[in-house]
């Protein structure tokens, strides 16, 4: 290894890492949930300038995480660590645009299209800044491997408060403040003033998460050699692609993606259109969740029995097995709740593992290059996953429009239909496959076992 040995991590260090992690998603619950609302309905821009804008920020978002991470790789802080201070450094910028974007300045429609389209970038990129901290730290909290994996498991539970809280507070928060009204729609007198001051709640909590996290972690492992020489952009990439573990492991990844997005994104259209009312997408979303977060308790000891390999492999499974009875019988409510809790467990064995597998890759590549890249595992892994969903999402709106899907109709035609469940059953079932072939020929135990003897 790099380093003799860390010190155990200890119970207030990881309840750092899911403060961090719990309130990152709380404000991209509260963004994904209002934002498009509040450019159309508070600015008053036409649907399509609305969604122009989140389809380029959304490109922007997957492009600059490498750019952002090979800068990242280049350069060190003045206290000598490379990925904790942007924790610090730009949480504060980042909560800044958070309440930006949800700032009414009461220009003209044109103005205001390329205010928020130039606000929404900079939330993006800020986004980005301090993901590397939050993607990166548990590589450089410590090198044993039990505590990296515990690290993400915290992650992930804070993931899941977070996603929770948002889901559950932001509408209150809205009615407090005046920006909705008790019948949940848009006040007529303070809609915009009201969509700001939560605004400013989200961007407090980013702030308060991000300090917690600084200041309840410490950058512990080291790089192994003194080697600061620029690393070019063709040797980064000659270092990611010449590990067969990174190639794998972001194959996985990209399937974790499209798997949870397949399920999100149908599921109010199974529940309106299947289920007969849009509601019972909630209670479906809360199985989800609290399988995902009792999954948490169990996969640090099933990958610690079985090991990393035959755990992600077991994950796959979990996902394919959970679909066969929704593939058979689309319409039966049990299958479409045992489809839910499988994608839950499933998703949170994956991000568990995929992420301490990140944290391993560094110090294989570290042991043959002699220089960590923290900041560009991560980076490179999101440009291919986010381009991966983005068309996955591309491919369900097509797909829908295709089969003559309206929806200004309370019932939607045969087709749609089909392509609703294929959307929930098959699709996500043949990707559960691809990505147990993926887990099948990682190679990442053997690899980290030979650099640790050595």
């Amino acid at each position: 290894m790099s380093n003799e040995d860390k010190p155990k991590i200890k119970m207030g260090e990881k309840l750092g890492f899911l403060a961090f992690s719990s309130s990152n998603n709380i404000v991209y619950q509260f963004k994904s949930l209002y934002y498009l609302f509040f450019l159309t309905n508070v600015l008053l821009l036409d649907i399509f300038w609305a969604g122009m804008i989140l389809t380029i920020g959304t490109i922007w978002d997957a492009v600059n995480d490498p750019l952002i991470g090979y800068w990242a790789v280049n350069r060190r802080f003045k206290n000598g660590e490379r990925v904790r201070p942007f924790a610090l450094w730009y949480s504060v910028p980042w909560a800044a645009t958070v309440v930006l974007l949800f700032t009414d300045f009461g220009t003209n429609n044109k103005l205001t299209i390329i205010v928020s389209l130039a606000i929404y970038i900079g939330f993006e990129v800020f986004n980005t800044l301090v993901g590397i901290p939050y993607n990166s730290m548990s590589g450089l909290a410590t090198n044993q491997d039990g505590d990296r994996r515990s690290i993400n498991v915290f992650r992930n539970l804070g993931g899941c408060i977070g996603s929770g809280i948002g889901a559950v507070a932001c509408l209150p928060l809205l009615r407090l403040f005046g920006a909705l009204g008790e019948d949940g729609n848009l006040s007529k007198t303070g809609g915009s003033h009201g969509f700001f001051i939560v605004a400013v709640i989200m961007g407090t909590i980013v702030i308060i998460g991000s300090f917690i996290h600084y200041f309840t972690t410490q950058e512990r492992v080291k790089q192994i050699s003194d080697d600061e020489e620029r690393l070019s952009a063709k040797r980064v990439a000659s270092m990611l692609f010449g590990c067969k573990s990174w190639v794998l492991n972001m194959v996985y990844i990209i399937c974790y993606g499209v798997i949870n997005l397949l399920l999100m994104s149908c599921l109010a259209y199974y529940a309106t259109y299947v289920l007969g009312s849009t509601s019972a997408a909630t209670l479906i979303q809360a199985a989800y969740l609290v399988t995902s977060v009792a999954a948490s308790f169990v996969v640090g000891a099933i990958d610690k029995r079985i090991g990393r390999r035959k755990t992600m492999m077991l994950a796959a499974l979990i996902s394919i097995v959970g679909k066969i009875w929704f593939i058979f019988d689309p319409f039966n409510i049990a299958a479409i709740y045992v489809n839910a809790i499988t994608v839950g467990m499933a998703v949170t064995f994956a991000f568990v593992l995929f992420n301490t597998n990140r944290n391993n890759i560094v110090d294989i590549i570290e042991a043959k290059e002699g220089r960590r890249i923290d900041s560009m595992i991560a980076s490179a892994d999101n440009l291919a996953s986010k381009l991966a969903v983005a068309g996955a999402t591309q491919l369900v709106a097509v797909s829908l429009a295709s089969a003559g899907y309206d929806a200004n109709l309370a019932m939607q035609p045969d087709s749609a239909i089909g392509v609703i469940n294929f959307m929930l059953g098959w699709a996500p079932a043949v990707v559960s496959v691809v990505m147990l072939i993926a887990a099948a020929f990682l190679t990442i135990e053997k690899d980290y076992a030979a650099i640790t003897r050595r």
